[in-house]
């Protein structure tokens, strides 16, 4: 790693859309060595993300703007601008918008790869027929990632039908 000292301007960084939730590199991991990533989410209102856990990861989410809903283990919050969310790997978590305003969130992921995901993701959904689900889950699973839905029919039946990412 060259420990040279960077820069990031406003604007700058690839995005990707994943449906209800954009991606936009910050820091990558090749920046710092694989120490850590910093990746800013869009969460656009009636989204969320599916209860998920990581093998490899931990992050930390900053609330740039609007108000975030979360779930970790057995712990549901309400996060507005100013708040920081820890989702240590290992532990069922999910976040959500029910809107109806837009919620922007900074994501520190450590170690860092796991922006990797998102970029596969998001090549694999910008295919013009939908991906078959094998890829996806092998996606996954070279990942680390493990998805749980239990949580979703009493989440939905409070806060409404949302868009899963």
């Amino acid at each position: 790693m060259d420990r040279q000292p960077f820069s990031v301007q406003p604007g700058a960084g690839k995005f990707v859309d994943l449906g209800g939730v954009g991606v936009h590199f910050k820091v990558r991991g090749e920046q710092t060595g694989g120490a850590f990533a910093v990746v800013e989410h869009p969460v656009a209102p009636a989204t969320i993300v599916e209860p998920h856990l990581h093998e490899h990861e931990d992050e930390l989410s900053y609330v740039l703007e609007g108000v975030l809903w979360a779930r970790v283990g057995d712990q549901e919050l309400e996060l507005s601008a100013g708040s920081y969310l820890w989702k240590p790997r290992g532990v069922l978590h999910s976040f959500w918008n029910p809107g109806p305003d837009p919620v922007r969130i900074l994501e520190t992921i450590s170690p860092a790869g796991f922006e990797g995901f998102f970029e596969e993701l998001a090549d694999l959904i910008s295919q013009p027929t939908p991906p078959e689900d094998e890829r996806v889950y092998e996606l996954c699973e070279r990942y680390g990632l493990t998805f749980d839905r239990s949580w979703l029919p009493e989440l939905e039946s409070r806060f409404g039908p949302m868009q899963m990412v």
